[in-house]
Formats: C-alpha cells, structure tokens, sequence
C-alpha cells in the first residue's frame, strides 16, 4: 500500500502567515545577510525591507547582544534553540527597544541548515508599565518586601496588558480587590471606570437587577432604566468580589455572560454587548468547591484564565513594619493625626500577632492606635486590650529584657498551641526553623525531650 504523502503548505501561504503575525521575523544565511524580512520587523524597526535585505543582521538591528553574545549566533553554532533571550534593539530613530527573542536553525526540507531565523517580540508596554512598579515594593495601595507577594508584582505587568479574565484567591482582609484595582490602573484601561459587587451579599433576584440593570416596567417601582455594573464598567473593569458565593441557579447565568460576552437587563427585549475585563476573587478554594459540586466546573475554568493567590499576612511578617508605617501616614493625612512612629515594645506585640484578619485587621489596630495617640508615637498603651496582654515587664526592667519576655510569652504559647512540635510552630511564627531553635536557646525556654511530632510517631 502507497503511503500518502504528506499535505506541505504551499511557499505563498507560508509567506501570509508570515505576514499576519504580529512578532518580528527575520532569517539570515551563513554569511549573516538577511534573506527574510517580515511586515512586524519592519514596523518594530521602523526600517524598510528593502533596505534590510542583504545587510548584516548586526547592521539592522544594533543590539547590545550583537556585541556580546548573540542568540543567533549560538544558535548556529551549537545547533540547538534558544527561546525567550532578553535583549535591545535601536530602531531606526535610534531608540532602544526591548524586545524578547527566540532562534532556531534554517532547514530545507532535506534537514540542510540554510542559515538561522530569529523571531523577536517588542516589549516596550510591558517594560513601561514595570517601571511604574517603583521598585516593585508598593503598587497602589499594596505595600511589600515578601518574596511571594514580589512574585505577583513581577507578572502584573503582563497580567494588566492582557484582556484575560483574573481571578484572585486570598483569605478575608488580604487585600483582593486593592490587587484587582492594581490590575486596572495598570490596564490599558485604566482611564475607563472600575466597578466593583460583592456578589455574596446580595440574593439572586437583587444581584442579577446590580449586575444586568433593568428597563422602566419590569417590576413594581421599577419607574424608570436603571443601567447595572456591567453597563456601568464598559470599557473598563468589574470586579465580582466573593464569587464563590454565588447559587447554582445564578452560576448558570454568569457563564452565559462570559461565553457570549452580551447580557440582556430585566424586562429588556435585545441583548447588550459587555465590553469589559472581568476580574473575580474569592476567600475560597474554588477548586475543591468543584470537587464538592459546589461551584461549576466550566464557569471555574472561564474565571480561571489566570489566578493569583494573595499569602495571608501571617505568612509575609516581613512586611508588617513597613504596613504600619504607611498605615501611619495614611490616617495622618487623612485624620489630621501627627504620629511619629511606633515604639519597638509596641512593634514587636504586632510582629507575633496572628492576624486572623490580615491585612485588615492591621489596619483597624493602626486605626484604633491614632484614635488613642493622636500624636507622638504609638506606645502599647495605645494598642487593643487583647495584644496589651501580651507584653510582660518586670519593674524597672529596660526595653531590651522588656522585648526578650514579650518575646518569649509569644513563643511559649506559640509552642503550646503546637503541642511543642517545632517544625510547626516554625511555620506558626512565620519564621526559620534554625532562627527559632536559636531564639529558644537564646531566651532560655524549656522544651520537653519529645516534641509533638515525635510523640505522635510513637503513638503510631
């Protein structure tokens, strides 16, 4: 039997795609002359085809990997690809131009290697919006030095430029819709509105009225139009905050909207076009709500284009001191306040603390410390009863020995808590295992010979 031969795409087709795509694409022969030169290099080059033909890569493009090490040239000489270099170009009005390149050898069909092909990618709108990170520690009203919230911060310039649907997981308080807002200003949408719902606090019947909006005639009282979220963030953003609260019954009409992009108000007769970016957030595992049937799995998967997961405060005590600050100059100049600081007794009561509120929760302590020192700094006196407790001075005991008990009662009843399992308590104080080992020996804590771990292995 005659084996098919294999269906080649015809050399014109070839060439139109080519020209559709919208990465730079060149190839050059053993000579390094450029032989191909698509309709993206032109116009991310600003140099003509026909001026680019028979040059010199190194002629065209003028990139500080030309003079170092060049992608290309590795890449003809070792003979493998390599996707994803970071590098510059100078266009032809001698402005650089960041771009991401990719290369691979030139084969014809008999595996002969005619030269090399680079593909390169302008990233000018990602690196502008990087920028506007300032040092990635503060994007809008989120303040970090974690590495994990680093790691958001590093993507969220590719996750602004992209018109994809975001959802955002995090525990209550840890800042969910702060980030979605980051999201938006950072968008190409930013100059269009940002609406926010929070879709677990109102019934089905109410919700569908916020989101959709309704006509004149609908319901009783319903005496004139009233355009809902959707309406109201065209162009822009939504946020459907608490999204894993929604019913079934609703579930099934939020994925109509997203799969069709068009929804239809109360009493309206013609669907409406919904151009917006959609962003949802919850405080729950969506994925075991899918296990459970709680939550859709084809409206999970709609959602969850991408996901960004905010760590609870807890797991980020790094950032704590540099959240009290800015929560100090934020009620300073809101509340005409003139605090100056925070004393170390009063810090180091914060920096154990739990925070089963977050971020939140933090903010409310700051809050409540201004209401009570509305000047000067903020000494434990100024703090809630329930972290006051906590600290233990002896008389005339000096800040340092203060700082070492307080210190100490936090890991005693972190270790308690833990059943003396120090791996455990470890992670309970956010800390090193080694650093707690230390500050154990250092403050003198009495440990018994079993830890909760080991005890449990012998019970096994």
């Amino acid at each position: 039997m005659n084996k098919k031969k294999p269906y080649r795409i015809p050399s014109h087709v070839t060439e139109i795609i080519l020209e559709s795509i919208s990465d730079g694409v060149f190839t050059v022969d053993h000579d390094w002359r450029i032989t191909s030169f698509n309709q993206a290099a032109e116009r991310i080059t600003r140099i003509p085809r026909e001026e680019a033909m028979g040059k010199h890569c190194w002629e065209v493009f003028r990139s500080n990997m030309c003079e170092t090490d060049c992608a290309l040239r590795r890449t003809m000489k070792q003979g493998k690809d390599f996707v994803d270099t970071s590098t510059y170009i100078v266009d032809r009005d001698k402005r650089r131009i960041p771009v991401v390149v990719s290369t691979s050898l030139l084969k014809d069909s008999e595996k002969k290697v005619l030269g090399g092909v680079e593909t390169f990618r302008d990233m000018s709108v990602v690196e502008e919006l990087r920028r506007e990170l300032d040092a990635r520690c503060q994007v809008g009203d989120m303040v970090s030095r974690s590495p994990a919230m680093h790691r958001i911060f590093n993507i969220l310039p590719q996750v602004a430029e992209s018109d994809s649907s975001v959802l955002i997981q995090g525990e209550t308080g840890t800042g969910k819709e702060l980030l979605a807002r980051a999201l938006h200003d950072l968008s190409p949408r930013r100059k269009k509105p940002f609406v926010a719902i929070n879709c677990g606090a109102l019934p089905d019947s109410l919700l569908e009225s916020e989101l959709f909006g309704y006509k004149a005639g609908a319901f009783t009282n319903a005496l004139k139009d009233k355009p809902g979220h959707f309406a109201l963030a065209e162009g822009g953003t939504i946020l459907l905050d608490e999204i894993g609260d929604l019913s079934p019954a609703f579930q099934v009409r939020l994925l109509r909207v997203l799969q069709e992009r068009t929804y239809q108000p109360l009493g309206g007769t013609r669907e409406l076009k919904a151009n917006v970016r959609v962003i949802a957030a919850t405080n729950k595992d969506l994925s075991e709500q899918v296990k459970k049937g709680f939550f859709r799995q084809d409206l999970f998967y709609r959602i969850n284009v991408v996901r960004l997961a905010l760590p609870p405060l807890r797991e980020r005590r790094e950032d704590i001191a540099a959240l009290v600050r800015h929560f100090i100059e934020r009620f300073n100049r809101l509340q005409g306040r003139m605090v100056t600081g925070i004393s170390q007794q009063a810090l180091s009561l914060l920096l154990f603390h739990d925070y089963p509120g977050n971020i939140r929760e933090l903010e409310n302590i700051i809050e409540h410390a201004l209401v009570l020192c509305p000047e000067g700094e903020i000494g434990i006196h100024c703090l809630p009863e329930n972290l006051q407790h906590l600290f233990v001075e002896p008389p005339s005991a000096g800040i340092n020995e203060a700082l070492k008990l307080t210190e100490s009662q936090v890991i005693k009843d972190a270790l308690q808590r833990n059943h003396f399992n120090r791996l455990a308590t470890a992670r309970d104080l956010g800390m090193h295992k080694s650093t707690l080992f230390r500050k154990i020996k250092q403050l003198g804590i009495q440990l018994p010979k079993t830890d909760g771990r080991s005890k449990r292995k012998q019970q096994a």
